[in-house]
């Protein structure tokens, strides 16, 4: 169970928790024309393309935000039912300067139209805030004890199993034993394993954005806040 996570994708390093000022939405098709974004979904676009030096995809789009709508377009290729995409939100993180936004996307698969619509919600998060949302969701799941928690959050740190029983002043082999008890409950056989369960987990249920059903997407006239023209 001493494997490094360093290869875990998701920057750890602590920082202090940055006020919420809500998500944004973003309406395009599987071709990146963007057909509707709000005011706040500009916003953290801006942020997004000021942290990549001003890199854009199709003028307008941070190059995340391109790159998810193409793994949703791949994906859309084998999950035609709009049934699936009920269940199906397929997220990423990305680090600005001062924070991280969570993008997640779905596809509106209508099938009177000619074109399937995907939809990206847009959420500032700050890193602080995000970790310890995934580990309070995550020890309510799994149904961590308060030593296999701080364990936990040590472990998303990226500390070795030594450096956590120092800071916790406990044996080396106590610590490992915690680290069975979570591989059991988290039913992951590795700390990378075990790391990418607690994540993901807590992501889905502490930082989910509302369903499709739950988000009222605008209709193409009248839209209130702003209109993008066709590409």
């Amino acid at each position: 169970m001493e494997e490094n996570i360093a290869d875990v994708s998701i920057d750890h390093k602590e920082s202090m928790a940055v006020p919420q000022a809500g998500p944004g939405i973003m309406l395009l098709t599987t071709s990146m024309r963007l057909l509707y974004k709000d005011r706040r979904a500009g916003e953290l676009c801006q942020q997004i393309i000021r942290s990549q030096d001003g890199k854009t995809a199709k003028g307008v789009l941070p190059p995340a935000v391109a790159s998810l709508v193409d793994q949703i377009g791949k994906t859309l290729t084998v999950r035609t039912d709009p049934k699936d995409w009920e269940q199906i939100q397929l997220r990423r993180i990305v680090n600005t300067l001062h924070s991280s936004v969570l993008l997640c996307g779905t596809a509106l698969i209508d099938q009177t139209n000619a074109e399937t619509r995907i939809l990206i919600v847009i959420s500032e998060v700050g890193i602080g805030a995000w970790q310890e949302n995934v580990i309070v969701q995550a020890t309510e799941k799994f149904h961590l004890t308060a030593r296999e928690t701080t364990v936990v959050r040590h472990l998303l740190k990226g500390w070795t199993n030594k450096e956590i029983a120092n800071k916790m002043r406990l044996a080396e082999q106590t610590v490992k034993e915690h680290l069975r008890h979570i591989s059991e409950k988290t039913r992951a056989t590795t700390r990378t394993g075990i790391v990418m369960t607690i994540i993901h987990s807590g992501l889905r249920q502490a930082l989910a954005p509302p369903s499709p059903h739950d988000v009222i997407v605008p209709t193409l006239s009248g839209m209130p806040i702003e209109l993008v023209g066709s590409a």
